[in-house]
């Protein structure tokens, strides 16, 4: 674990992009070295309900995993809890964070599952479209992590991305599985509703709310609606000036479609104790 001052270099943001072959670099960062800022499932929509279910306040003591671009960090801080806290895994994002928000948040460098922050010392505690690239060992630690650093009476929310039916055949599942983690190449493992919820129940968790939203991350609708229509226009001019980025976007987005009819956003809010 490591704490994050507020030095930064901007050219080193996703540098990693320089490289590793656009074909072969995760999903996440090449829409964000595109301009995409809102990276959740559900969109900018559901992150806004989260945020609204968990009820963060002046009171309030925040935890966040995973902030990534920070759009949902400047959400939760504009509510002015008492304190806000982040744990991010890459270095580049941590210290992007930083230089965002200052001194006014505290950022540590460090994984989910082993946050080594105190244990009930938070009362909201929130991640987003991180769990769904996870293992089921790896869900059930971050989801026991959230439990143990949150005070008795604390809420813990998630945004993920969801397969539906509750009944889908195991064998679609499997498929949609296989043709995300190619495309995005970072392994992907979604839920049906009812095993999200045995993560939680499982835990200690109790579920207070639950939404849902479409899966639309790449359709020109939800890119106006997250990023406004001048983020959106600014996100296609990139990709007509990178040929490489747009053949893979377009690449991601066609399995989107392909599996339109069975994939969903979902969030949570769960309660403990």
């Amino acid at each position: 674990m490591q704490s994050i001052g507020v030095s930064y270099d901007s050219k080193a943001e996703y540098a990693g992009l320089r490289t590793v072959p656009v074909e072969k670099a995760p999903g996440h960062w090449v829409l964000a070295s595109l301009g995409k800022r809102v990276l959740r499932p559900g969109g900018l929509e559901l992150t806004k309900h989260l945020l609204a279910k968990l009820a963060i306040g002046e009171t309030d003591d925040v935890l966040e995993f995973a902030p990534g671009m920070g759009v949902t960090a400047k959400l939760a801080i504009e509510r002015h809890p008492t304190s806000y806290t982040a744990v991010e895994r890459d270095e580049t994002a941590a210290r992007r964070l930083v230089k965002v928000f200052g001194g006014g948040i505290r950022c540590v460098q460090g994984s989910a599952e082993c946050t080594g922050l105190a244990p009930e010392s938070f009362s909201a505690v929130y991640g987003e479209a991180m769990l769904s690239m996870q293992t089921a060992e790896a869900k059930t630690r971050i989801i026991n992590e959230a439990y143990r650093v949150l005070r008795h009476g604390g809420r813990y929310g998630i945004h993920e991305l969801c397969i539906v039916p509750d009944d889908a055949r195991e064998d679609i599942r499997r498929e949609i599985q296989r043709r995300l983690s190619l495309k995005i190449h970072v392994g992907v493992q979604p839920l049906v509703v009812p095993e999200w919820q045995q993560f939680f129940e499982r835990a200690g968790f109790r579920i207070v709310w639950e939404g849902r939203a479409p899966m639309r991350l790449l359709e020109p609708g939800r890119l106006i609606r997250d990023e406004g229509l001048g983020g959106a226009l600014r996100f296609a001019a990139n990709l007509v000036r990178r040929p490489d980025a747009l053949r893979r976007v377009a690449s991601m987005r066609r399995v989107f479609r392909d599996y339109r009819s069975h994939l969903e956003a979902v969030a949570f809010v769960c309660a403990k104790g």
